[in-house]
C-alpha cells in the first residue's frame, strides 16, 4: 500500500483549511444534498465531501458511509486526489498497485471504485475532495468527469459561503453565528471528557470616543489591532469571536476560570505592548467577564454568554465610577 505524499504547500494549505473553520462540525443541508444528488447520478453507494487535515481525513458530508466520521489520512485515497488538480479516477482498486491491499479496499467499505476531484480553496490549495465510492468495478467517461467536476464546484461555493457566513468581514475570526457553531460543539467534547472550559466577555473601553475623535475607519483600525493581539494570546484550539461592535469572546477548552485570568493577563500585556509603541493615537483598553463551565452541571451556551456579559458589565461600571 502507497500513503499519501504530503503537498509541498502543506503548511500554506493547513492554514487555509483551519481558517474555514469546518471541521468537527455538525452536518449541513448545503452539502448533504450535494453527496446525496451525486449519489443518485451516478448511482455508486457512497459519495463523500472529505477534508484532509494533518493527520486524518474528516468528512463533512457523507451519504451512505455510516462507520465513521473520520478515518486516517494515510490510509485515505483522497489523500492521493489532493495531490493533483483533476480527478483521481481508479476504476477497480485491485488492480492498482497503491491501493489493493489498503485495508478500506480488503475490509469494509471495500472500496473497488474510486473517483475523487479536488476541492479548491483560497487560490490552488487543495483543501479535500468530492468522492465516489463502490464496491464493484465500474466505468467512468468524460460526461461522467464533467458533471462530478460541476458538482465538486457547487461544494467549493458553499466552502465560501459558509466562510463567509461564520466569518467577521473586518477581523477575519468567527463572527456570533461561527462561534456559536463551534463552541457548542467545544462544550459538548468538554462535558463528555469532564472537563473544565472557561468563557471570556470582552468589551473595548471607550470605542465611542475612538469613533467621535478619529472617524470610523480609525475605530476599524481599532478591531483589527485589537484582533490581533488576540489572535497572539489564544490558542489554536480556543474559539475567538468579534459577536458584534466592540465585543469579543473566547471560549477557552480545558481550561479553569484561574487559567483563563492568566490568558486575559497575557493580553493585557499585549495590549499595554502595543500602546507603549504609539501605533495609534490613543490607547486600547478593554474590559472582561470569566465564567467557568463546568461539566458536571453544565449550563447552555447562551447562559456563559449573558453571565459573561453581565460579569464585564459590572467590572466596566465599577471603572466609570472610578473615574
Amino acid at each position: 500500500m502507497k500513503t499519501p505524499e504530503i503537498p509541498a504547500n502543506e503548511v500554506q494549505r493547513l492554514k487555509a483549511l483551519h481558517s474555514l473553520r469546518l471541521l468537527d462540525t455538525l452536518p449541513e443541508e448545503r452539502f448533504d444534498r450535494v453527496t446525496r444528488m451525486a449519489r443518485r447520478l451516478f448511482g455508486v453507494p457512497i459519495a463523500l465531501v472529505s477534508l484532509i487535515d494533518e493527520n486524518r481525513q474528516w468528512f463533512k458530508s457523507s451519504s451512505g458511509l455510516v462507520a465513521a466520521a473520520e478515518t486516517p489520512r494515510d490510509l485515505s485515497l483522497c489523500g492521493h486526489a489532493i495531490l493533483g488538480n483533476d480527478i483521481l479516477l481508479i476504476p477497480d482498486t485491485l488492480q492498482d498497485a497503491r491501493f489493493a491491499d489498503n485495508p478500506f479496499v480488503k475490509d469494509s467499505p471495500h472500496v473497488r471504485f474510486y473517483a475523487g476531484c479536488p476541492l479548491s480553496f483560497s487560490g490552488n490549495l487543495k483543501m479535500g475532495t468530492l468522492c465516489l465510492i463502490d464496491n464493484k468495478p465500474r466505468l467512468f467517461d468524460a460526461e461522467d468527469a464533467v458533471a462530478l467536476r460541476d458538482l465538486a464546484s457547487m461544494v467549493e461555493d458553499e466552502l465560501r459561503a459558509f466562510q463567509a457566513s461564520t466569518s467577521d468581514e473586518l477581523t477575519q475570526i468567527s463572527n456570533r453565528r461561527g462561534f456559536i457553531s463551534l463552541a457548542d460543539h467545544m462544550l459538548h467534547h468538554c462535558q463528555v471528557k469532564g472537563v473544565k472550559a472557561s468563557l471570556v466577555f470582552i468589551d473595548l473601553d471607550k470605542f465611542k470616543m475612538i469613533n467621535d475623535t478619529y472617524g470610523h475607519g480609525e475605530g476599524d483600525r481599532a478591531l483589527v489591532y485589537f484582533t490581533e493581539l488576540m489572535k497572539r494570546v489564544f490558542g489554536y484550539f480556543d474559539v475567538i469571536a468579534r459577536l458584534g461592535g466592540d465585543e469579543f469572546v473566547a471560549l477557552m477548552g480545558s481550561r479553569s476560570k484561574s487559567e483563563a485570568e492568566q490568558g486575559v493577563l497575557a493580553l493585557q500585556r499585549c495590549v499595554d505592548e502595543h500602546n507603549a509603541s504609539q501605533i495609534t493615537p490613543y490607547q486600547l483598553a478593554f474590559s472582561y467577564g470569566i465564567v467557568e463551565f463546568d461539566p458536571t452541571a453544565p449550563h447552555s451556551l447562551e447562559t456563559l454568554l449573558a453571565d459573561g456579559d453581565s460579569t464585564m458589565y459590572r467590572i466596566k461600571k465599577s471603572k466609570v465610577m472610578k473615574g
